[in-house]
């Protein structure tokens, strides 16, 4: 199985998607369901709804993992998002999948 590109704590490696992300994660939540098929309005705004937020990155990074081939579980998934929710966010973002145009 592969492993996360970028290290959970690596938010500064692509300046861009971390400053967005600071200042409107639901932005970089929806371009990141977006990425997996998901509605990026729908899942943006879900994403901000304190735990239906955190369930749904979690469901998204779920994905994200099992696109890219990545180990881990959607308990661990949860949990990434309950304590570093911008930090897990800008690691999803930071996969390759075009997730946002900043981050070329």
């Amino acid at each position: 199985m592969a492993e996360w590109k970028q290290k959970l704590f690596g938010c500064f490696n692509n300046f861009g998607i971390c400053i967005v992300t600071y200042f409107v994660p639901c932005l970089t939540a929806g371009k990141n369901a977006e990425a997996v098929g998901e509605s990026c309005g729908l899942y943006g705004c879900l994403s901000i709804l304190g735990p239906v937020g955190i369930y749904t990155r979690a469901k998204i990074r779920e994905k994200i993992r099992e696109k890219q081939g990545i180990e881990g579980d959607f308990v661990n998934d949860c949990l990434m998002h309950w304590f570093c929710g911008l930090c897990a966010l800008v690691q999803e973002a930071q996969v390759g999948t075009g997730v946002l145009s900043l981050n070329k």
